[in-house]
């Protein structure tokens, strides 16, 4: 009703528009994220790797790497899990342990219920902290095997 059937023609005689878009389909390191997110509803249990930053809005039970990222466990995370990546930042609850290879950051509301091997810790006023702490210069691939070791013991 609308449509004026004579200037259908002249229209399409006009030149297409040009665009910047890209034709061919972005490669995957085009549409990797800078971060994963995992979301307040959500209840992982199992192995949880990944091989960039990750955000933790819900719950973890099992085991959670990111060798070379940061994880960051939000103020609502119930964590129950072995967590191991460059930077742990921790908001939540976190029953576990948490090998870091350059530093454990806990929040003034914040809790962890396990032993730490990092580093650099650095803790909140208010914040909870239940278990063993290591830090320093040493490497922590063997500072794990070390607590394991003392914390058998006791």
């Amino acid at each position: 009703m609308w449509k004026n059937e004579a200037a259908a023609p002249a229209e399409s005689t006009r030149p297409a528009p040009t665009t910047t878009v890209p034709m061919s389909s972005p490669t995957p390191h085009e549409e990797r994220r800078v971060v994963a997110w995992v979301g307040k509803s959500v209840l992982f249990r199992g192995d949880l790797i990944s091989l960039e930053d990750l955000v933790i809005e819900g719950r973890v039970e099992g085991t959670i790497e990111l060798r070379d990222h940061m994880l960051t466990i939000g103020t609502e995370s119930r964590i129950q899990a072995d967590i191991t990546a460059k930077v742990v930042k921790v908001l939540g609850q976190v029953v576990g342990t948490i090998t870091a290879s350059d530093r454990v950051e806990i929040g003034e509301a914040a809790s962890v219920e396990g032993n730490i091997v990092s580093r650099r810790l650095a803790m909140a006023d208010g914040a909870v902290v239940r278990g063993r702490v290591e830090t320093g210069t040493a490497s922590t691939s063997t500072a794990p095997q070390k607590a394991a070791q003392t914390v058998e013991k006791a």
